[in-house]
């Protein structure tokens, strides 16, 4: 019955959301804001306002379910958890990402570690900028606020890749595969060993409100998102730069624009596409019956293009002037702690790359679009540049 009620929805495919999902939420935004997904088994929700009330309503949609496939990955955290237990679980970890916390202690480390990077490819005129300056970059950072700096960047990569292609891999309907256990393993192991080596998680280990396994699937989030959402979002901050040449020189002029093209990237294509909530109870969304244990699929990248809120919302404008508006990070109490890092990863990165990369341009023959179905980015952005001595 439901499929009848939701034509648009019936329609849906995986396929279709990992590539480009964008006409397909229009429709659904515009036609079924609210809409049944078979291919998911589960609602949709498409249209800003509706996006946010479910964020922010965690009594009535919930993240603290069995099927919450994070959660199958690496246990329960502050991701998986509501209520009081969310609250014990991500209480320790807020004060060191605020913004001013975060600003004072890793901006000019960052800033550095970006220039470095950056320098090593300048003398080359051409590279692959997610894979020499965005991955790196974001390894590094987490690297260095958990002290796992014993742990190679390549073995950490590696980890992350692996938990992250689990959690995909269980949003589309899988087992976790062994792969994604091992690799938390691995980590659980690394964390452990620092537990009284890092100021962060000695902070949190002595503050007593969480055990040692808590805090490694704590951790886990932190370095899952860390990465994850910082990687993807600086890789789609350049490729949405170098595709809008105006924009580029824009920028590259007036170097206050940095921050709102790094807003606007993020409102284009949030790095998390999707986050999902449970109905605990019999609800009515946009006019519509929700049932009591429904999967509730709220789309940050439908509601970051509602015309409702961002005229020609498929536009990249870097004086869009609510840019900031966008939901990436999501909202209520489940926002994301490292939104602060996120963005001053990505401005740090676009400097040092306007700063040292003259004559910069996209190579559009080699450089792939974002795609992804829960975790979407570029996998290449390939550019040219004027090649220095």
């Amino acid at each position: 019955m439901k499929t009848g009620e939701f034509p648009v929805g019936a329609t849906v495919t995986i396929g279709e959301l990992e590539a480009n999902p964008h006409p397909l939420l229009a429709r659904l935004r515009q036609h079924e804001p609210v809409s049944w997904i078979p291919a998911f088994d589960g609602w949709m929700v498409t249209r800003r306002d509706e996006c946010v009330d479910v964020m922010r309503d965690p009594e009535t949609f919930t993240v603290d379910d069995p099927r919450f496939s994070t959660a199958q990955v690496i246990g329960p955290s502050m991701l998986s958890l509501d209520g009081i237990e969310h609250q014990r679980h991500r209480g320790p970890f807020v004060d060191p990402f605020q913004a001013g916390e975060v600003r004072a202690r890793f901006a000019e480390w960052t800033r550095h570690r970006a220039d470095d990077l950056v320098a090593e490819l300048a003398p080359r005129g051409m590279g692959e900028l997610r894979s020499s300056v965005a991955a790196p970059l974001s390894v590094q950072v987490m690297s260095h606020i958990l002290n796992l700096r014993e742990v190679g960047a390549g073995e950490l990569l590696g980890w992350y890749e692996t938990i992250v292609a689990a959690v995909d891999a269980v949003t589309g309907g899988g087992e976790v595969p062994g792969s994604g256990r091992a690799a938390f393993e691995n980590l659980r192991t690394a964390v452990t060993h620092n537990l009284t080596s890092s100021p962060l998680l000695t902070g949190v280990q002595a503050g007593g409100a969480l055990s040692a396994d808590e805090i490694v699937s704590n951790v886990a989030v932190l370095l899952f998102g860390g990465i994850v959402t910082s990687e993807s979002t600086t890789a789609t901050v350049f490729l949405n730069v170098l595709q809008d040449r105006d924009a580029l020189r824009q920028i590259e002029a007036d170097r206050s624009l940095v921050s709102n093209a790094v807003e606007e990237a993020m409102r284009l294509e949030p790095a998390a596409a999707v986050v999902d909530r449970y109905a605990t109870r019999p609800v009515v969304l946009a006019g519509t019956s929700i049932e009591r244990g429904d999967l509730v699929r709220v789309s940050l990248t439908a509601a970051n293009r509602d015309p409702a809120v961002f005229p020609e919302p498929d536009r990249f404008d870097v004086h869009r002037h609510n840019a900031q508006q966008h939901v990436t990070f999501a909202r209520g109490p489940h926002a994301c702690l490292g939104l602060h890092l996120a963005r001053m990863e990505a401005r740090a990165a676009l400097e040092s790359v306007l700063d040292q990369l003259g004559g910069l341009e996209l190579d559009a023959d080699l450089s792939e679009d974002v795609e992804g179905l829960i975790f979407r980015a570029p996998p290449a952005v390939h550019a040219r540049w004027d090649r220095r001595a």
